[in-house]
């Protein structure tokens, strides 16, 4: 959490540094002019990812399938939309990087090893025997199986 607050602070003086640097190299106005172009492409993107993902997630639903890898892409498109939307040459860089198919696969990739090993630490913690037996104090509940039928008046 200090991490990102850290970060949520920093942040914005390396984008004013950056916005200083760059316009003292292309002028003010050129740099201006970038970063308004960045924010329409970050717009343009948003909108385009958006319906374009939620068609690829409806075809892979039709097929049967879950869109979890469409759905990473939309998230990662609309990020990389997101950052290009906010003003500043570091968000711009760091969005047109989660714009790029190589980076977005590999980032799915990274994921889904992840979400693999999160997965396996929980089974092999769920399927202990240990923990399938009931802990003292605790009670299971009384059920009772049976059927029966309602009978009105």
């Amino acid at each position: 959490m200090r991490v990102f607050l850290l970060l949520l602070l920093v942040f914005p003086v390396l984008e004013l540094f950056v916005f200083v640097k760059v316009a003292g190299a292309i002028g003010f106005f050129p740099a201006l002019l970038l970063i308004i172009a960045g924010s329409a492409l970050g717009l343009l993107v948003m909108r385009v990812a958006g319906l374009a993902t939620a068609l690829r997630a409806r075809e892979s639903l039709q097929r049967g399938e879950l869109p979890a890898e469409e759905m990473f892409q939309g998230m990662m498109l609309a990020i990389g939309g997101g950052l290009l939307l906010i003003p500043g040459f570091l968000s711009d860089i760091v969005g047109l990087v989660c714009l790029l198919p190589f980076s977005r696969h590999f980032a799915a990739r990274e994921l889904r090893a992840r979400a693999e090993a999160q997965a396996a630490r929980q089974r092999a913690f769920r399927d202990d025997p240990a923990a399938a037996q009931p802990r003292e104090g605790l009670q299971r509940p009384n059920v009772i199986e049976g059927e029966y039928e309602r009978r009105d008046q």
